[in-house]
């Protein structure tokens, strides 16, 4: 393993402590001057208390229990805003509240955008994001949400997203499948996903376009999850068009930590994190060791080394981030097997035809953040550069392409990414209504140096089928307002024009080339409400996602030689919502949308190689509701439903179903807080039927994985979690796919099955965390 950035010893990271049972702070307007007179409410652990500002906009609640605590400061002349306390491991909290401007209000956001308040200022289930979302199916999952759930793999993080639904089908250390809206989004297509300001989708990946590994996200260190759903925002581009997910870190910690784990399977884990003073910002590292058996008869044997270093300063107007992150993983896989060699005895569920098969992964990233937030609007600007590489090797289909040394193949990806965003936001009014005007550019150039795909037996190269070089380029330009037309009407206009460049220079002379491409995409958004605290959501939206550079410029079949036409460079999306969100119940949030989304081009898996490729137009439509219950102050019960169908919308006799889309997706899960030290949650997911094939004849089973936590709080510095995964220990997989494979024997054409990946047993695992 190796680690880019030298991480500071994190024993020496140590934060003064709070005052026992105190939160205090301060609050200021947006320029960064003490706001006297504030009325400040804090809630929670039985008390109901207020108090106001002094005239330095300072406030102070002393002897407080342990609880978790709601802080709500408001002030006639601003917007409220408010900020959850966590005093069950806590003595106590210092804030900084920043209240904004009345004209503002119409710019407040909820997704990832330059807002006037930050969404992590925000109490989702409280406010329930009432006047600030601008679709029912947009969102922010809050810390104490994130919390409330073990995470068997580092992406299963964004099944706190609802609807969402995270799998594999090969070794752990390769990135997940994503389900999402009737998709499946293969490895990250259609979904666009950012940590900490970096873009994770990889366009033309040697494995899949839009390939989203997040194995080097850590989880504890996530502030929040800003989340969208459809094509209706102009400043989401590339990949989003069923959505989108921007994960951010923290920029400081009030104690540094150890943390831990063993479990089942010969899973350990390790993480350190801390923070100090560092000039006049805060110096956040965090170091992360990992390793995984498995279940399976050949270990996945999991490693991998994850560092964070993250320097963050706030002045009265201004914020300024700078972010370092380095990954190194190496796994084995075992990939799909084929239910026929389980049914014959070959292999066992958890058995592997080829034992050679795995990989490596490798990340390295800097980003660089500025914001400035003054009376009149938000300036904004990031910047990125990473290295990322990736070898991948594995075996689909055995011996149905090569009878003597087997059908293994080698994907290698080697790149470096770097890019901009910046956008600048003005509040103004328009014909005596509020109103926020923003424009922003985003550009981004993928230089990938080392691109092939070769045949292998044991991971050593037999032969090559393509190597080439690509070197793509995309710019995006959005303009989005906003305007506020009464107390309960507002709309949301967008329009966004991407362009994109292909460069490829392959070892086959005929898919060399060049390519432009541009598109157009409108948005449009109408609110109805509040009105007994309900909203109304209209919704229309354009987007895209790119296809592989290689089918951008190839007119000859790279492993058969046979002629082939180029793909479509951007392939168009068209998205429709109606929505509902609603806190008219008391305790009760809930979220309905029905919804519809068009592609002009399906891409589809191919099981010879693990790829996926162009197809017809296709159509989604589905019904999601959302909803959180607080049936009391310790108790609360979440559950998200989504129901969807997926058609192509061109007839072919072979069928029109979509392969792998998912009909139904379920989490129902309850979160009890038995004492202030003791927390224990459960929940289900139900991950419905899909079609295997286009005409339907072959579908997967639904399954049911049921997952339990209790979090204990034994002293002030030691916490115990204990998770049980597949808790009824269901004999079910993960992910399923139907096409033709050969066993040893077998006729030369192959046979049709279904091939699969198991779900992992029960599993346990024991974590320790100890905060200095």
């Amino acid at each position: 393993m190796r680690l880019t950035y030298a991480l500071p010893s994190l024993a020496c990271l140590l934060v003064a402590a709070h005052e026992p049972g105190t939160v205090s702070g301060h609050v200021r307007d947006a320029a960064g001057r003490p706001v006297p007179g504030a009325a400040v409410a804090l809630s929670g652990g039985g008390l109901d208390l207020k108090v106001l500002t002094d005239a330095a906009g300072v406030f102070r609640f002393a002897t407080l229990k342990p609880a978790l605590y709601t802080v709500l400061a408001q002030h006639p002349r601003f917007q409220g805003a408010r900020r959850v306390v966590d005093l069950r491991e806590e003595h106590g909290a210092e804030l900084d509240l920043t209240l904004q401007p009345f004209e503002a209000s119409a710019s407040v956001e909820v997704v990832g955008k330059a807002g006037l308040v930050h969404p992590s200022d925000l109490d989702a289930p409280v406010n329930h994001l009432l006047g600030i979302a601008d679709t029912a199916s947009q969102g922010v999952v809050t810390p104490e949400k994130l919390e409330e759930r073990g995470y068997l793999r580092a992406g299963e993080i964004l099944e706190t997203v609802p609807g969402l639904l995270i799998s594999q089908h090969s070794g752990e250390g390769k990135a997940n499948q994503y389900y999402l809206r009737g998709f499946d989004l293969d490895h990250g297509t259609d979904f666009a996903t950012t940590v900490a300001g970096l873009p994770v989708n990889l366009p033309s990946n040697a494995h899949g376009q839009g390939y989203s590994d997040l194995n080097f996200l850590i989880p504890e260190l996530v502030r929040d999850i800003q989340y969208e759903k459809g094509p209706y925002f102009a400043d989401s581009g590339d990949f989003s068009a069923a959505g989108a997910a921007r994960m951010d870190y923290v920029h400081a910690l009030d104690r540094p930590f150890l943390q831990a784990e063993t479990g089942a399977d010969g899973y350990r884990r390790f993480l350190g994190a801390g923070s100090i003073k560092a000039g006049q910002g805060d110096l956040l590292a965090a170091l992360e060791l990992m390793g995984n058996e498995g279940p399976w008869v050949h270990p996945d044997d999991f490693r991998k080394a994850n560092g964070l270093l993250r320097w963050s300063w706030t002045g009265a107007t201004d914020t300024v981030v700078l972010t370092a992150m380095s990954y190194s993983g190496r796994w084995n896989s075992s990939d799909q097997i084929p239910q026929r060699a389980v049914d014959e005895g070959l292999i066992s569920r958890f058995g592997e035809l080829d034992p050679t098969d795995g990989g490596s992964s490798h990340r390295q990233a800097f980003v660089a953040a500025w914001q400035r937030v003054e009376p009149g609007g938000v300036t904004r600007v990031e910047a990125f550069l990473s290295s990322y590489e990736l070898d991948l090797y594995s075996d689909f289909t055995y011996f149905l392409n090569d009878p003597v040394h087997g059908d293994q193949f080698h994907q290698h990806d080697r790149r470096t990414l770097s890019g901009l965003s910046a956008s600048q936001r003005w509040s103004a009014d328009f014909l005596g209504h509020p109103m926020d005007t923003e424009v922003g550019l985003q550009v981004r150039n993928d230089n990938i140096s080392g691109l092939s795909l070769s045949h292998t037996e044991a991971r050593q190269e037999l032969g090559s089928v393509l190597r080439d070089q690509v070197v793509e380029s995309t710019e995006g330009l959005h303009l989005e307002n906003r305007i506020q037309w009464s107390g309960w009407f507002r709309t949301v206009l967008g329009l966004r024009e991407d362009a994109a460049q292909f460069t490829v220079r392959s070892d086959q002379p005929a898919n060399s080339g060049q390519a432009n491409a541009s598109l157009t995409s409108p948005k449009a958004s109408f609110i109805f409400g509040p009105w007994r605290d309900t909203e109304l959501y209209f919704s229309y939206g354009q987007g895209f996602h790119s296809n592989d550079a290689r089918g951008v410029t190839a007119t000859v079949d790279p492993a058969t030689g046979a002629p082939m036409s180029p793909v479509t460079p951007l392939v168009k999306a068209r998205g429709e919502e109606i929505g509902v969100r609603s806190s008219i119940l008391p305790r009760w949030q809930s979220t309905l949308s029905f919804w519809r989304l068009d592609l002009d081009s399906e891409l589809t898996f191919g099981g010879d190689d693990g790829t996926t490729s162009p197809n017809r137009p296709s159509r989604r439509q589905g019904i999601e509701w959302s909803n959180e219950a607080h049936l009391s102050d310790r108790l609360t019960l979440n559950a998200d439903l989504a129901w969807s169908t997926a058609r192509f919308t061109v007839h072919d006799p072979i069928g029109d179903e979509i392969p792998q889309a998912i009909a139904g997706a379920a989490i129902v899960g309850v979160s009890w807080r038995v004492t202030d030290a003791l927390q224990v949650s459960a929940l289900n997911r139900w991950f419905g039927p899909r079609t295997l094939i286009e005409d339907g004849s072959v579908k997967s089973k639904a399954s049911n994985l049921a997952q339990f936590q209790a979090r204990w709080r034994a002293t002030r510095s030691l916490t115990w979690t204990f998770d049980l995964f597949n808790l009824f220990n269901e004999r079910v997989s993960d992910i399923d796919y139907f096409y033709a494979s050969r066993l040893p024997g077998e006729p030369a054409a192959g046979v049709e099955d279904v091939h699969f990946h198991p779900a992992a047993p029960r599993e346990w695992r024991l974590g320790m965390t100890w905060r200095f």
